[in-house]
């Protein structure tokens, strides 16, 4: 018996069908039937859209948030923190050495 495979969709197809659903006036289950999905396929698609899955919905408005793009964000977050610091920390050498050389 052979197995009929589902046919993949594209991001954007699954990206428009989850907003489409969210729209005033619209039901998932209408959107459903509009596209030939099912409502529980959109549904689990919103559930990836929110989680912003590695492979899936990695972008949104123009806003990349790939794991990968995450990761350099955070290290950046920390290197900034770090740099901060050593700028206070410079502020305060700098201001004490101003007073003493008087």
């Amino acid at each position: 018996m052979a197995k009929h495979r589902k046919p993949a969709y594209t991001e954007e197809f699954r990206k428009e069908a989850v907003l489409r659903s969210q729209k005033p006036g619209q039901t998932t289950a209408s959107v459903a039937k509009e596209l030939g999905v099912s409502a529980q396929q959109i549904y689990n698609w919103k559930r990836q859209f929110n989680r912003l899955s590695d492979k899936q919905f990695n972008s949104l408005n123009g806003v990349d948030y790939s794991r990968k793009e995450s990761e350099e964000v955070r290290k950046l977050k920390r290197e900034l923190a770090e740099v901060r610091k050593e700028n206070e920390f410079l502020k305060k050498v700098s201001a004490y050495f101003a007073n003493h050389q008087e």
